[in-house]
């Protein structure tokens, strides 16, 4: 009994937050049938469980799955191609794809899992660099909860993954124009250490905008995480036409990460082909904009809930950011008292702003 707990201790543990939610709603949801049906006579009560029970030993058998499945993604020894990619979005889509074209045995997948837009990169080869980015995240981004520890695990679990790749494996990085993947690729080339040769960079945005954009219909993806995985599919089809990376490819892209690393603020936006670092109330002004254009309703003092206003900053933002980064500086405005509050500002559903009077 001992054991069969502590490996439910050990797949719940290794589970993202969202996740976590995603499963103990789904458990509520079909714990509730059981209880709605079984009060029902009309007819026997298997009958009537029957359904919620399959339910339930599913999603605890995806549960305890998940262990092995990410271990499934690892390098293998006989693998021809290893993935590097940015966000957990963009790897849901990309193993789909894999999975649709039946490449999973020998094409695998390495996920850089933060956002290198936002947050401290210096020193992030040394636990002290690692634990500045850690702390400041949890001192500025709401909901952020990962321990210094926690970090140090992952760190440990990507540079093993990292080192997995077999020697005749191809590497294919995938990026696009924005600052967390372009980003991205040069810490994974940085990560990647000596080996120099067998990489390619492609870019899943633009072939597919190359692919399925018309005069007529056209859509300008900010992050490839944006991407069906349908879309994926024909990207992926397409990686021998990716920029194979020479010997001076990679001296350069990894002496551009450490002038990155070596910069101090904590905002960066791709611009002009280049990572550039920004002021951290670089998108005030815009927030500003965007509220004084947006109307509150009726009635609530002229207050707008902050959730609006940074959905429509994201939504019309040029850069790809995220909206914790929003959610940051429009509190920032409100400590420095250009916005007013009414609420808690402990999650964006919790509170509002307007600008304060004059």
């Amino acid at each position: 009994m001992m054991k069969d707990m502590q490996e439910i201790v050990n797949a719940v543990s290794g589970l993202k937050e969202d996740e976590v939610h995603l499963y103990f709603m789904r458990i509520l949801a079909q714990i509730k049938r059981l209880k709605e049906q079984s009060e029902r006579l009309e007819a026997p009560l298997d009958e009537h469980i029957a359904g919620p029970v399959a339910s339930l030993l599913g999603y605890y058998t995806s549960l305890m799955d998940t262990p092995k499945k990410r271990e499934f993604w690892d390098p293998s020894p006989d693998c021809t191609h290893v993935h590097i990619v940015c966000g957990d979005s963009f790897a849901g889509g990309m193993k789909q794809a894999l999975t649709g074209l039946g490449w999973t045995d020998s094409h695998k997948l390495v996920t850089l899992r933060e956002n290198y837009a936002i947050g401290p990169l210096g020193q992030l080869d040394s636990p002290e660099g690692r634990k500045a980015r850690s702390e400041w995240f949890f001192q500025n981004i709401v909901g952020y909860t990962t321990a210094t520890d926690e970090c140090e695990e992952m760190y440990s679990e990507l540079m093993d993954k990292l080192e997995q790749i077999p020697e005749q494996a191809q590497v294919v990085i995938w990026t696009s124009g924005n600052a967390n993947e372009q980003t991205g690729l040069r810490l994974a080339v940085h990560l990647l250490g000596s080996r120099q040769s067998g990489i390619v960079v492609c870019d899943a945005c633009a072939t597919c905008e190359e692919l399925y954009n018309t005069p007529d219909a056209s859509i300008k993806y900010r992050s490839s995480g944006e991407i069906p995985a349908d879309k994926l599919r024909e990207a992926l089809l397409r990686i021998q036409d990716g920029n194979r990376l020479t010997a001076a490819d990679i001296t350069r892209l990894d002496l551009e990460w450490q002038n990155i690393s070596e910069q101090s603020r904590v905002l960066r936006i791709w611009q002009e082909d280049a990572v550039l670092e920004v002021p951290a109330d670089y998108y005030d002004s815009y927030l500003l904009e965007k509220l004084d254009y947006l109307k509150p309703p009726s009635g609530d003092d002229g207050f707008l809930k902050s959730a609006r206003l940074v959905g429509e900053a994201l939504g019309y933002c040029d850069q790809c950011i995220g909206d914790s980064f929003f959610e940051y500086r429009v509190r920032e405005l409100i400590y420095s008292g250009i916005l007013e509050i009414k609420g808690v500002p402990t999650a964006l559903r919790f509170y509002s702003v307007r600008r304060r009077a004059n």
